[in-house]
């Protein structure tokens, strides 16, 4: 099946495409009902910003370990698992009587499911398009809901907060959970699982509890700078100690979690930099944005939503002409343009903030962002995904999506802590500055990326450019 998509790759590509928007959705909607969470709930605007950092981590930690349980159980039922798990999490959470129950439901629940049904989206989209110009066609389409459902997550469910209430939601999500379920029916695996392939539950442990820690340490900062200070260097020790036991598992014969071949490709350690950093730039962007509008200017949740159209309209315009852009420019250019984009425009959304007192100054800067962000989402992925074999992909969309997942949550707890630390406008400009910078270090990895095409994981040269 080189070069074109079957008739029966298009139509798994719709369930795939959905199942990417309702994660992302989840992970940046309850940006706008922080008013209305914190005061239903009896809660915090920190209490909420803790429960969508939870989710977004626990998407990041458990990622790794979902990737590699596709080999075991198959690419489809590890899809349906995490779907039904993320509907049951869905369904408590417009339940929740307090804010326990929500993390347990949309933090803990609804992040378990995505780390089960995300890998099996990336892996068949590899599996299914061979070509640069197919595969960027079909990530193209899911990177696009996932960036129209991270963009427009605050829009939708500042409509549905308005209309009905918060809990209406959630009650959104799972439906879609049963629409993505009905749609997968046909869906075939094309590989058979492999029940007798060995699992890492040492290592599974290990990397989970590293990411907790490093991210738990940063949102301790606010709070308690020598806490915070433990928890990333026992965060540190913990990721070190997870290497030591993959290094020492591989040298007695044994599978790890993780093989550390994957880091020895420097095109893909690159790509999965930027994919890192591209998220921690939108869901940043995100949550400084929406917090700043409800808590500092006092609008509500449609407005909220409302202002985030524009970034929502250019995450549609780019990463739907992802195929097409493929085709004309090589992937490393994409990547550059994308970030330098993407850094105009959150200078531009200071600057128009900072002279102009409507909610109109929001739009051009976030217009940009979104335009930006489109642009390079599908050729990070493609570049990464691209630089390993049919036998290596759970292992590296396992790896791929923790690593932007923990983009995620670095990003909400890294611009939120700034954020929260002081709801004022000096600290607004202090997160969006801080995202600003980080995006030069993603625009440097990129500048990084060769110009031609990755090594084949044999060692063979494809002819693909970047």
């Amino acid at each position: 099946m080189a070069g074109t998509a079957s008739a029966g790759a298009r139509r798994v590509l719709a369930p795939l495409a959905l199942a990417q928007f309702i994660c992302s959705f989840a992970g940046s909607n309850m940006n706008v009902m922080i008013n209305d969470i914190s005061e239903d709930l009896d809660t915090t605007v920190q209490g909420v910003q803790v429960a969508i950092t939870i989710f977004l981590l626990v998407m990041a930690a458990l990622m790794i370990p979902g990737g590699k349980l596709t080999d075991r159980w198959g690419r489809k039922r590890c899809l349906l698992a995490g779907l039904v798990v993320y509907g049951v999490g869905a369904v408590l959470s417009a339940a929740a009587p307090g804010l326990g129950v929500l993390i347990l439901g949309n933090s803990i629940l609804e992040g378990v499911g995505t780390a089960l049904l995300i890998p099996p989206v990336y892996i068949l989209t590899t599996l299914l398009f061979t070509d640069t110009a197919s595969r960027a066609r079909a990530f193209g389409a899911i990177m696009a809901m996932g960036g129209i459902g991270a963009a427009a997550g605050p829009l939708i469910g500042g409509l549905i907060t308005s209309a009905i209430s918060w809990r209406a939601a959630f009650v959104f999500q799972a439906l879609v959970i049963v629409a993505i379920v009905v749609l997968s029916r046909r869906l075939v695996d094309p590989l058979p699982p492999d029940p007798s392939r060995p699992f890492d539950t040492v290592g599974a442990v290990l990397s989970a509890a590293g990411l907790v820690l490093l991210v738990t340490g940063i949102l301790a900062v606010d709070n308690n700078g020598w806490l915070a200070l433990g928890l990333l260097l026992a965060g540190a020790v913990v990721v070190v100690g997870f290497f030591v036991w993959v290094r020492g598992r591989e040298r007695a014969g044994r599978e790890a979690l993780l093989s550390t071949a994957l880091f020895r490709n420097r095109t893909s350690n690159l790509g999965l930099v930027t994919q890192n950093t591209q998220w921690l730039m939108l869901m940043g962007v995100s949550f400084t944005v929406a917090a700043y509008l409800q808590v500092v200017r006092g609008y509500d949740a449609i407005q909220t939503g409302v202002i985030f159209t524009a970034a929502t309209l250019g995450i549609l315009a780019s990463s739907l002409a992802a195929e097409k852009l493929a085709r004309r420019r090589p992937q490393r250019t994409l990547i550059m343009a994308g970030f330098v984009v993407t850094i105009a425009g959150i200078a531009l959304l200071l600057a128009l903030v900072a002279w102009t007192p409507g909610a109109w100054a929001f739009a051009p800067g976030l217009l940009l962002i979104g335009l930006g962000l489109g642009v390079m989402l599908t050729p990070s992925v493609n570049v990464v995904q691209s630089c390993f074999l049919e036998s290596q992909q759970g292992e590296i969309s396992g790896l791929s999506r923790s690593i932007s997942n923990l983009g995620s949550s670095l990003g909400t707890a890294i611009a939120g802590t700034i954020l929260v630390s002081g709801l004022t406008k000096g600290a607004y400009a202090a997160a969006m500055a801080a995202l600003a910078v980080i995006g030069l270090g993603g625009l440097a990895a990129a500048a990084l990326l060769p110009r031609v095409g990755p090594p084949a994981a044999d060692g063979a040269d494809r002819a693909t450019p970047l």
